[in-house]
């Protein structure tokens, strides 16, 4: 909303009977120096119509409308405390001549975040009697965002709201044109952003961060650049896609997402995402998952819960976009939902409404994955991360603590400017550490492409799916504090499986690991590494089922396969008794298998005791190793 002509708002309403003052009253110089000031406004320049209207009250103090358009003018530069002086001015004296202005005057009382100051404001606005239904209107949906903050800050009185205090990121990033859409690779190592140019035209330009400083932007190389209209950008985990929202002939509709490649030569000339992900409507605001497995945008086109709705398309396995579905109607309102963002976490997923309860215009919203792996209720993320003004993408670094965001506040170069602030812990993303290397065939170190599932063992539930590249290679972030099992599946190989104990790693930390792959053989072997049956117990646990699931899934997609299930114990007791228990745990298996689909005749099961021990039965964690159940390829 455009503050600098609200001092017009009366003429929204009727004409107040009982007023004290009268523009008439002034000389007519006074009368032409502001009418000066007045053709500087409509015209569009603000800053030139401020000294204006000082001399308007140079020779005539008394000239309340100079005051109110000087208030104006500053809350149009969102200088809201100078406003509310020159409002409060005109307030004291001649209160009646001021009340329809009560509605100006609580907007910039909100900005600066006195939201009961704004209320009862407001409520002075809406006791007038002769308000037209437009000015009631108005006057009601600022009533209904003031309380929604009071009650808001009531809820939540422990965010620190004087901590706000975001960052320009300085000449080396902005210029006197517009930035806006930051998006930072996964090792927060570049900053890429997009940059008004003449006219409509729009440019992707890039920022090396070293030690928090950032290098002199420059455009990134390669063909991305040569179609002049295009805007929201999201960059890959591994900083190896750009996806963004262009208006190219090629396209569906006003605006398709593409998708760039980063290649030796700098980024390919970009490809149409297709009609799985595309309409003839508009289609903008991309952002993608760290596992590269879903996209999410926002769309207008029909069948949605309001103007724009947020979507998302699911990774195939052969690569290509599945349909876009619609994220429903917890997360999608009346209004424009837009600028999805989910962090490096995978967990927690912040996007812009206007259709959801908040401080007035557009809001920022967080919300997070439960137990379940579901989305949660989107929350507001409260003041002054959000405010009176309309609030745009984020971006934030993959610790969680820094965010990037696009505001023309007072210090900026030219229209929209590149801030960083610091993360408020109510709306942090869970911290993160990194898992980077390769999966190999175990005989000729090959790379594998394939897809990698991480289980969380805490839930038991799939946590993420890491696509590996050509060469074999992964890189994926994960939440600190849990301990994943890392499953492939992947014809020609064994099932894979092994227990990542990242809960002992720190955030920021990089955990290196390579997978190897068994071809299948016969006699070739796979160890359960999560079935670790408890002490003389033949008993399978619950956890048991992720690997066995995947065990399952092997034999079917297998089906000529026979195997030998092989028990084991540590060396602790007496040899008889450790041959029976492995048989039982063996079986136990085995039948499990069974009961799950998998004919018993390519089924076998065989107890070997305390034989052929892989560790130091001398040792606890040695017995643990020891104690473990082999699946054994007897037959193709």
């Amino acid at each position: 909303m455009k503050y600098c002509f609200v001092f017009i708002a009366c003429l929204l309403l009727q004409q107040l009977n009982a007023q004290t003052y009268s523009p008439a009253n002034s000389s007519r110089a006074v009368q032409e120096q502001y009418n000066k000031a007045m053709q500087y406004l409509n015209d569009g320049y603000v800053k030139e119509a401020i000294p204006v209207l000082h001399k308007v009250l140079e020779q005539d103090s008394a000239f309340l409308d100079a005051w109110l358009s000087l208030a104006g003018v500053y809350a149009e530069l969102k200088n809201y405390a100078l406003a509310i002086q020159y409002y409060e001015k005109v307030k004291n004296a001649d209160s009646i001549y001021f009340l329809p202005y009560n509605l100006p005057y609580s907007i910039n009382l909100a900005g600066k975040g006195r939201f009961q100051d704004a209320e009862k404001a407001i409520k002075q606005f809406l006791a007038i009697s002769s308000l037209n239904e437009r000015s009631q209107k108005s006057g009601l949906y600022r009533q209904q965002c003031y309380q929604f903050a009071i009650q808001y800050a009531r809820e939540h009185p422990l965010h620190n709201v004087a901590a706000f205090a975001p960052k320009n990121l300085g000449d080396s990033v902005n210029s006197a044109q517009s930035e806006y859409y930051p998006t930072l690779t996964i090792d927060d190592s570049l900053l890429l952003f997009t940059r008004r140019g003449e006219g409509a035209s729009e440019n992707f330009y890039q920022s090396i961060i070293h030690h928090q400083h950032f290098s002199k932007a420059e455009l990134v190389k390669g063909d991305i650049n040569l179609q002049p209209y295009k805007g929201a950008i999201t960059v890959s985990a591994d900083g190896d896609w750009l996806i963004f929202a262009g208006n190219f002939k090629n396209g569906f509709g006003n605006f398709d997402l593409y998708i760039s490649y980063r290649t030796p030569q700098g980024w390919s000339e970009p490809g149409n995402l297709g009609h799985n992900v595309n309409s003839e409507y508009w289609d903008s605001s991309p952002a993608l998952s760290p596992d590269n497995h879903i996209l999410y945008f926002s769309s207008n086109r029909p069948g949605g819960y309001g103007g724009r709705d947020l979507y998302q398309c699911i990774r195939q396995p052969n690569g290509q976009w599945g349909a876009a579905t619609n994220m429903g109607p917890v997360i999608n309102s009346a209004g424009d939902d837009a600028y999805p963002y989910i962090h490096a976490d995978n967990q927690t997923f912040y996007y812009t409404s206007d259709g959801l309860p908040g401080y007035g215009g557009t809001d920022l919203f967080i919300m997070r994955k439960d137990s379940t792996g579901h989305w949660g209720k989107p929350e507001n993320a409260g003041y002054p991360i959000n405010t009176i003004e309309n609030e745009g993408s984020i971006s934030i670094n993959s610790l969680g603590t820094t965010g990037y965001f696009a505001s023309d506040r007072s210090d900026s170069r030219g229209g929209l400017d590149l801030y960083s602030f610091v993360i408020p812990p109510h709306i942090q993303p869970l911290k993160t550490l990194f898992v980077k290397g390769a999966v190999l065939d175990a005989v000729t170190q090959k790379g594998i492409p394939c897809a990698i599932e991480l289980i969380d063992n805490h839930t038991g539930k799939p946590a993420m799916l890491i696509k590996v590249d050509e060469l074999g290679k992964f890189f994926v972030p994960l939440p600190v504090g849990r301990n994943y099992t890392f499953m492939v599946n992947r014809k020609g190989y064994l099932p894979y499986s092994e227990l990542f104990y990242m809960q002992q790693h720190f955030a920021d930390s990089t955990y290196q690991k390579n997978i190897l792959l068994q071809p299948i053989a016969k006699n070739a072997g796979f160890t359960f590494k999560n079935i670790q049956f408890n002490i003389n117990s033949a008993e399978l646990l619950p956890q048991d089922a992720i690997e066995l699931n995947r065990v399952i899934e092997f034999l079917n997609d297998n089906p000529t396969v026979t195997i030998e299930v092989q028990g084991y114990t540590d060396n602790t007791g007496n040899e008889t008794d450790n041959i029976i228990l492995s048989t039982q745990r063996a079986k136990a298996v085995a039948n499990y298998l069974a009961i799950h689909g998998i004919d018993y005749k390519r089924l076998s099961y065989k107890g070997l005791g305390s034989a052929n021990p892989i560790a130091d039965n001398t040792t606890e964690a040695g017995r643990i190793k020891n104690r473990r159940t082999v699946l054994v390829i007897t037959g193709m």
